[in-house]
Order: C-alpha cells, then structure tokens, then sequence
C-alpha cells in the first residue's frame, strides 16, 4: 500500500466514487448492519426447523443468486437492493456455517480456522487484482464481486465464532454477545487513537458485527434451557425484520448513507 492510499485512509473523509454500489461507512451503515446480522442467524434456525434444512438451504440460496443479480445489474447503490442482498448473505452465510457442523460434524473451532483462512485467501486475491481493499473503491464489476465474495465470508466466519465461544467455549450467548461488544470497540479505538489502517480497522469491525447481533439474537431466540429468553426463533426475526425495513426505508428517502457526489450523480441521470 503506498502512501497516498494510507494517508487518504486515515483522512475523516475518504474518497468515494460517485457511482460506488455500497453505502456510506455512517452509524447508520453499523446499526443496520448488526440488524442484519441478527436477523439472519435467527431466520435461518427459523427456516430450518419449519422447512428442514436442505429445502431451507436451497430456498436461501436461490434467494440469494437473485439479490446478487439485481445487486450486480443495479447501475449505483440502492439502499433496498443493497440490504436485501445483505440480508440474505446473513442467512445464507449462517447456513454455511451450520452446515459444516451440524450436517458433517465438524467442530467450531475448525470451522472458525477455516473460514479465517477462506477470507484471508479472498482479501488477498483480491488485493492482487485491484491493490486495494476499499469499501470507497467498489465501482467496477470485479470489485463489486470481490466484495461479495469478502462478505459472504465474513458472515459464515462470523457465525462460526460466535458459535465457538457461545458453545465450544461455554460462555453462552449473552455471554459471548458482551464480549463481542467490548471487542468492537478496538477497531475504532484503534483506527481514531492509535492510527491504524482504515481498510483493517474496517474489516475488523465487520467481521466482528457478525457474531455481536447473532449472539444476542440467539440469546433472545432460544429456549431458557439454552440459556436464553425462549422468545422463539420467528418472533425475533420478525421483530428484527421490521427494523430493518424502517431504517433501510429511511435510508432510500433521505439517501443518507451516500454522499454528496453520488447524489449529484443520480441526480444528473448516471
């Protein structure tokens, strides 16, 4: 990474492309963002149990290729395209995960290691083609689909580890849900005192969203045998849903998640 690109990294406004397909980095980016998270472990445990987990899978998976494809074809961000595709990454990329141990026993722990090593894999692909990791860059077609492939992965990362501590280490969920929330903060920490590289600091965060809404969802969802409210699975999907579309609404109406140069842009009809 050259200098120029840590410098404008570290600025408190970095360059954004006009016709970027994602969403300004804001406090409403993380609020959805954690929502979605949520959402997505609960309605894929959901799902699973009303429909059985191959149909689930497939459902999920169909849904998934279709958000993706109005995602890609989708010539700027739109908030409604962008955070149905997010949302279905979340469920999907649960799925994933549960596959790995649910259906071919493998452990947590291993799971956790091996899509560590799936993300590193992608970040490094993808920064051999584009020599940037940027969420201010994705505006070509292979970036966006770096970016997607990156996603994806987080998420069943995400959903592996916060698994691992919730049960291969026997904190629970809440347990594991406050201890992803004192995690989060060292990113930012990181990034505002200590001067870290903005592209880490973010995807540090990113990653560690996943497990934080998983955890508390879950926390919320699961029987008080296991250590939960017994709120039930659909409930607080459905809860979750209803706030995601309320601020995901807001966002498409005030388009405060994009700046001042993509409003010009689809304002001028590009």
């Amino acid at each position: 990474m050259t200098t120029g690109q840590t410098t404008e990294l570290r600025s408190p406004a970095p360059v954004r492309h006009p016709l970027s397909k994602v969403p300004e980095v804001t406090v409403y980016f993380w609020i959805v963002k954690v929502l979605t998270t949520g959402m997505g472990e609960t309605a894929s445990d959901f799902l699973a149990h009303r429909l059985g987990p191959l149909p689930a899978v497939a459902l999920a998976g169909a849904a998934l290729a279709a958000s993706l494809a109005l995602q890609l074809l989708a010539r700027r961000y739109l908030a409604w395209v962008y955070w149905t595709a997010i949302v279905l990454v979340s469920v999907f990329g649960t799925m994933a995960a549960d596959v790995l141990h649910v259906g071919l026993g493998v452990p947590y722990l291993v799971s956790t290691v091996f899509f560590a090593v799936a993300l590193g894999a992608v970040f490094g692909i993808w920064y051999a083609a584009e020599r940037t990791l940027s969420m201010h860059s994705i505006h070509t077609r292979r970036r966006e689909l770096f970016y997607w492939a990156a996603v994806l992965t987080t998420f069943a990362l995400g959903t592996a580890t916060g698994d691992m501590t919730a049960v291969t280490l026997h904190l629970g969920y809440l347990s594991s849900g406050i201890a992803f929330a004192a995690l989060i903060s060292v990113p930012a920490v990181g990034f505002r005192g200590l001067r870290w590289n903005g592209i880490f600091a973010f995807w540090f965060a990113y990653v560690v969203t996943r497990p934080l809404g998983a955890s508390f969802a879950d926390w919320m969802g699961v029987s008080g045998s296991r250590g939960g409210l017994g709120l039930g699975t659909g409930p607080v999907s459905l809860v979750l849903l209803v706030l995601i579309l309320a601020l995901v609404g807001y966002l498409a109406a005030t388009r405060k998640d994009v700046g001042p140069q993509a409003r010009h842009a689809a304002g001028g009809g590009h």
